[in-house]
């Protein structure tokens, strides 16, 4: 079968490079002075990091559910048969939750994974799913495989 991985952009993964890597990306909202933004549309790191700096108003979102219905309707159309979608913690985000119950309408295809991770431990998790599917590993294992190590990283906030 063939298997679309996808993920949002909190992973540090944005559209261009998610072309580059095979890997869906579904881009994250962020409201800056009550304007919605997307991270790697029309919002840059350094863009999103000078608002900070700036004392700007700055808060973020989770994807609409269009937005990722929309995003999975697109790899569907484009031939795959199964989706891997590795959304930003449930613990931080209703993302997962939100991404959970979609999901329940696309008849199994669409296999959403709670690991628990944010940032680059989310990336490092999109990066062990395209080796698991290198490795020929089903969807259904690789979600297992992934949810099985979720406490298993680290990330340090200063």
């Amino acid at each position: 079968m063939r298997t679309a991985i996808a993920t949002d952009s909190n992973s540090g993964i944005f559209e261009k490079e998610g072309k580059e890597l095979g890997v869906y990306v579904v881009p994250m909202p962020v409201i800056i002075e009550g304007k919605t933004y997307y991270e790697g549309i029309d919002l840059t790191h350094e863009e999103f990091y000078q608002c900070l700096l700036e004392h700007k108003d700055v808060s973020s979102s989770q994807p609409s559910p269009g937005d990722v219905m929309g995003a999975w309707n697109r790899m569907l159309a484009d031939g795959y048969e199964e989706i891997l979608y590795i959304p930003m913690s449930s613990g931080l985000s209703g993302s997962c939750q939100t991404a959970a119950a979609l999901a329940q309408d696309y008849g199994g295809k669409v296999h959403v994974v709670d690991n628990h991770r944010i940032s680059v431990t989310q990336r490092n998790s999109v990066q062990d799913a395209m080796v698991l599917a290198d490795k020929g590993f089903s969807v259904k294992e690789m979600k297992e495989a992934l949810e099985r190590t979720a406490y298993e990283s680290i990330i340090y906030v200063g």
